[in-house]
């Protein structure tokens, strides 16, 4: 009979040798051929719990078949919200439930939306931010006008100052679209108060012929209105020629749109009038554009006057940028979000177009909804894309900063990170740091940690590239560290190489390292083959990282099943191997029976040691072993290798010879540690809240 000791070493020195054998056989591949065809087409926690293979096949994946029958219990499991520590998951003591609520993204950031709770932070914070600075550009504009404007010394001086023309121009409605600049600069050189002036011969002369029509202009509105009133009113009269009448009233309503136009037209004629007259008042040049000998372009009254003209003229700016008009802004902006679920609603709804153009500085009344719509749509990916030929990072901003597809339809968000893996991410972190700890630095290292993580959640969300995440060294150290991997160990050139190779291929140079955690680290990111952030499409209910590691621990559960088939020894420490970078303190081994039985083997310590106090256990416990050596994959082999000759010495005889009752370890409750007291249980799960 093949020991323990040997069995075990050697499976662990030929690990993707014994993985891949397991991968071939007949029943395993017949499996994960099936996964991986149809876990595609599930889309809710009732879909994936009807197909009883795929449902086993992710049960089994992470050591919960025995709760495989349970699928009420399991469903909770699934849909809880893994951010709230409240969540029912996370209020669960056995970590395998969280890690399989984890591999599917049923409530994740997976799942298409306009805007993630990150993009939504940005863009209100961008909002804040732009608002903010078109009101510090308007008192800029003022205080250049204040300081340039007696420099002045012709009209032309001044059109041709294009900050001190836009500036005027604001001042007084003149559009510069409509008016050419000679126009203008006569304008300026005339003397309102000379009837032979250019402003008073060419515009102020039309005055009463517009003010006349204008006022016919409204007389006529009024009348086809009241027409309107009197045909409705004879609709419900006895005997009405109900067809005559509608006739009647549709040409009346043609009658008084022309006439609104009308009106419309002649009053911006007259303000136009009005404010020629104003701006030729307003300065002093000579009918020739020169200024008399001491005499500034305007009167220190006409600078104030013309100051305050263009603050009124950016009221609605100074208004958008107010707090209560803000607060109002994002509370509809919010609202109005939750109701977007394509390009064409985006567009349709003033509370979320509005906001995300004056978010990028766009104004929604100068820009075309067919031209935002072709933003939204584009690929900001493919640099031949429709948002890079109108060459203003304004447009690029905003597709970025909503998710959807080229046919306006919702889609995934554009991130390096989904928030979920992040989180992920921070808190493998924060329990990597903590291993290293002794109790009295325990308080401050959990601190720091905590900080750091921050850090990178605030961080990653600005990685657009796995060239811009390399060169953030700090930032690969964090990774790195959450895995259990030593930075000083890895170089920036070899995880470029990593992240440059092709899951798909198992022969790419990621794929075949022998540590795993390389190519998981490069599928929790969203890197295209260019090295971009991209959409990485999603297998139904899984992201590429979730489904590569329900394949991989499908693997790995296989191999030790078979392998406790022929000896429970090999398995309890293929276990023990497995969890061992997962465990954070003595409670972790003590809440898990198979994780306690090789503690006491290894250290050849007595069966009846679980029926002492918890807290006496704990302190066993640490006396034999340093938790923080469990990260350490030598120490690990080291002490298995411990173990299994351990095993072999208690159990030599019962090897080979049928199930051994140490299958029992893995096939215990729901709560994953049956045999344990109640009163047990209660114990760890109050110790491990703190």
């Amino acid at each position: 009979m093949v020991s323990t000791y040997f069995s075990y070493n050697y499976i662990a020195h030929h690990l993707k040798q014994s993985l891949t054998r397991v991968e071939q056989q007949p029943d395993v591949a017949r499996e994960s051929a099936y996964y991986k065809a149809n876990i595609g087409k599930v889309r809710t926690v009732d879909d994936l719990m009807k197909d009883y293979r795929l449902y086993h096949y992710a049960m089994k994946a992470y050591g919960l078949e025995d709760m495989a029958y349970a699928k009420a219990f399991m469903k909770k499991v699934l849909e809880s919200d893994l951010s709230d520590p409240k969540s029912f998951v996370n209020k669960l003591v056995d970590k395998r439930y969280r890690e399989f609520a984890a591999a599917f993204s049923f409530n994740g950031s997976a799942t298409p939306v306009a805007q993630s709770g990150d993009q939504t932070d940005e863009m209100i914070g961008l909002y804040t931010t732009t608002k903010k600075s078109q009101v510090d550009a308007l008192a800029a504009d003022s205080n250049y006008y204040s300081a340039e404007i007696g420099k002045i010394s012709s009209a032309d001086q001044l059109l041709n100052n294009d900050r001190l023309r836009n500036y005027v121009y604001s001042a007084y409605g003149i559009d510069q679209s409509k008016w050419p600049g000679d126009t203008i600069s006569q304008v300026l050189r005339s003397d309102p108060s000379d009837p032979n002036s250019y402003v008073n011969t060419t515009f102020t002369s039309q005055l009463t012929g517009l003010n006349a029509q204008l006022a016919q202009a409204k007389s006529d509105a009024s009348a086809a209105d009241l027409k309107i009133t009197g045909y409705k009113a004879q609709l419900s009269q006895p005997g009405a020629d109900v067809t005559q009448l509608n006739i009647q009233i549709l040409v009346e309503k043609s009658h008084l749109e022309s006439y609104t136009k009308s009106i419309s037209s002649l009053s911006d004629q007259i303000a136009t009038i009005g404010g020629f007259v104003d701006l030729a008042g307003a300065f002093e040049f000579s009918p020739d554009g020169s200024l008399p000998s001491g005499v500034s372009a305007q009167t220190a009254a006409n600078v104030a006057i013309t100051k305050k003209r263009f603050d009124d003229s950016k009221a609605a700016v100074y208004s958008a940028a107010s707090p209560i008009y803000e607060a109002l802004a994002i509370k509809q902006f919010r609202t109005d979000l939750s109701k977007i679920n394509s390009v064409q609603a985006f567009v349709s709804t003033p509370g979320v177009y509005d906001f995300a153009l004056g978010a990028v500085g766009l104004d929604p009344g100068m820009v075309s909804k067919a031209t935002i719509k072709a933003v939204l749509e584009s690929d900001v990916n493919d640099p031949k894309s429709y948002v890079y030929t109108l060459k203003d990072n304004r447009y690029v901003e905003l597709a970025r900063a909503f998710n959807f597809d080229a046919k306006g339809n919702l889609t995934t968000p554009l991130v390096a990170q989904d928030s979920a893996q992040v989180l992920q991410i921070a808190r493998e972190y924060v329990i990597a740091a903590l291993k290293q700890a002794s109790p009295q630095q325990e308080k401050a290292i959990r601190a720091l940690a905590t900080k750091d993580a921050t850090a990178y959640q605030e961080a990653i969300a600005g990685i657009d590239s796995v060239s811009e995440l390399l060169a953030n060294r700090p930032m690969v150290d964090f990774i790195l560290l959450a895995k259990g991997l030593d930075p000083k160990k890895v170089s920036t050139e070899f995880l470029k190489k990593i992240f440059s190779s092709d899951l798909n291929n198992p022969k790419s140079f990621a794929n075949t390292q022998s540590d795993p955690r390389f190519a998981e680290i490069v599928a929790s990111f969203n890197f295209d083959s260019k090295g971009n952030v991209a959409r990485l499409p999603m297998m139904g209910p899984q992201k590429r990282d979730q489904f590569r590691e329900t394949q991989a621990n499908y693997l790995q559960q296989s191999l030790e099943q078979q392998q406790g088939d022929t000896n429970p020894g090999v398995r309890l420490a293929l276990y023990f191997q497995r969890k061992a970078g997962e465990i954070t303190s003595a409670y972790d081994i003590l809440a898990d029976k198979a994780l306690s039985e090789v503690f006491r083997t290894t250290f050849d310590l007595p069966d009846s040691m679980a029926s002492m106090q918890i807290d006496q256990q704990a302190k066993v416990v640490d006396k034999f072993m340093k938790i923080k050596d469990l990260s350490d994959p030598a120490k690990v082999e080291k002490l298995l290798s411990r173990f299994s000759a351990m095993y072999d010495v208690r159990n030599g005889e019962s090897i080979g010879q049928g199930q051994s009752p140490l299958l029992n370890l893995f096939q215990g409750s729901s709560s994953g540690i049956s045999g344990i007291s109640e009163s047990t249980f209660l114990a760890i799960a109050k110790l491990r809240a703190h």
